[in-house]
């Protein structure tokens, strides 16, 4: 009689351990959507710093126009005036890169990490299906022992 509640014991607690290895693959997953989600909010807020540097540099380019005008000097062939406005247009388009390359970067490094919880949450289900079988294996044997 002791083999069969041994039997029955074992039989549910591979079902335990299967049912802590769905719970943490599905952690897994929803920590991946999470880190996707996050991914897209950096991709957004990466173009919004792009574009606010770029219009920061059109409203610096307009008022610095108005100041030299305003000094008397002719913004359209003043060859000192010409390269400050090349130089600062130079600038932003490093500037802009460097947004841009700083949030791919981020994004990738998100991607990456979500793809590693997936992984993990896989091989942590795959770790609960053998804990659940070695269990059953286990219950089996002790059952034939004893009866």
């Amino acid at each position: 009689m002791s083999g069969i509640f041994n039997l029955i014991a074992s039989g549910i607690s591979a079902f335990g351990q299967m049912q802590a290895a769905q719970a943490q693959q599905e952690a897994a997953r929803l920590n991946a959507f999470n880190t996707e989600t996050d991914k897209v909010r950096v991709k957004i807020q990466t173009v919004q710093n792009h574009n606010d540097r770029l219009e920061q540099w059109r409203s610096n380019t307009s008022t610095n126009k108005s100041m030299f005008f305003a000094m008397g000097r002719d913004v359209s062939s003043d060859a000192s005036v010409k390269a400050y406005l090349n130089k600062q247009k130079d600038i932003v388009g490093e500037d802009a890169d460097r947004i841009d390359y700083m949030g791919q970067a981020q994004m990738a490094k998100l991607q990456q990490q979500a793809t590693a919880m997936r992984i993990e949450g896989r091989a942590r289900m795959q770790a609960g299906r053998i804990g659940a079988l070695t269990t059953i294996a286990t219950g089996i044997n002790d059952y034939r022992t004893v009866r």
